[in-house]
């Protein structure tokens, strides 16, 4: 659906989330654009996030949004705490999770967060705010942005291929469970190795205060936040390794984005599992 309005304003109720959501209720539309409501089942404690977009919108060009978070009130929540060195981190994904972007808005003060990010196509996409009001747990927020256009159609994917290549790093997913099930923990290990040599990577820097960050989404329509996971890595790991421990909390297709930092640059390889 194009929109073509002054301004596009998302709302969405935060889901009191600790990296991984629960069953939701969704949502009512409004005249002035899209909005949807979250709330713990049994739980009426919100938080509510407001997007602001430019009135123009287009694709692969970069563009200024506003997220304005309140309380149940309606009130300004000023206080956050700093978790993974960020005040913020935001998770942009196209609904078919061909397009992914993990940006950190910055907090102008009253509540008020802004950022600067390009959606690379047309198509709907939803943006996943993770965040932590002072004193309280880890908070998820979803909002959702149409970026008008002709949809791209869908590729090929390579599902559930466990290795990747990226310029000089071959990345190898393993599996502690070859089939994972729902509710049982699994851990994930990325072993990264030299493609010149097939030697472990030894020069990872930090990235956002840990060695590599993973961001995982249940494949579904439409997406929401009992569909998102942000795992953190185990501390404790070889050369060139990183492991994550996770339960998935539904049977489906999930995509996997594990991020490194080398040489001062990030880099994202992507991968699919299936939980049965």
């Amino acid at each position: 659906m194009k929109y073509y309005l002054t301004r596009i304003v998302a709302i969405a109720a935060l889901l009191l989330s600790s990296a991984c959501g629960s069953s939701i209720k969704s949502g009512e539309s409004s005249h002035n654009g899209h909005s949807t409501e979250q709330t713990h089942d049994g739980d009426s404690s919100t938080t509510q996030a407001k997007l602001t977009a430019p009135k123009n919108l287009a694709q692969n060009q970069p563009m200024s949004l506003v997220i304005d978070v309140r309380d149940s009130q309606g009130k300004a929540v000023t206080n956050f705490d700093t978790f993974q060195e960020k005040t913020m981190h935001a998770i942009v994904v196209r609904d078919d999770l061909q397009s992914f972007a993990h940006v950190h808005p910055e907090y102008k003060g009253n509540g008020r967060f802004e950022v600067s990010t390009t959606f690379p196509t047309a198509g709907e996409y939803k943006i996943f705010s993770d965040y932590k009001p002072s004193g309280q747990k880890e908070q998820v927020s979803l909002m959702t942005l149409n970026i008008p256009g002709s949809v791209p159609l869908p590729k090929d994917l390579e599902k559930f291929n466990t290795t990747k290549i990226l310029n000089d790093v071959k990345v190898n997913l393993k599996l502690s469970e070859p089939n994972p099930k729902v509710g049982k923990e699994v851990t994930l290990t990325f072993d990264l190795k030299q493609t010149a040599n097939n030697q472990p990577v030894k020069d990872l820097q930090p990235y956002l205060g840990e060695k590599e960050h993973l961001v995982i989404l249940k494949s579904s329509y439409p997406l929401s936040t009992s569909d998102y996971i942000h795992a953190h890595a185990l501390k404790k790991t070889g050369d060139g390794q990183i492991a994550f421990k996770t339960t998935f909390p539904q049977p489906g297709t999930y995509k996997l984005w594990v991020q490194f930092n080398r040489d001062g640059k990030v880099d994202t390889a992507d991968f699919w599992v299936n939980v049965l």
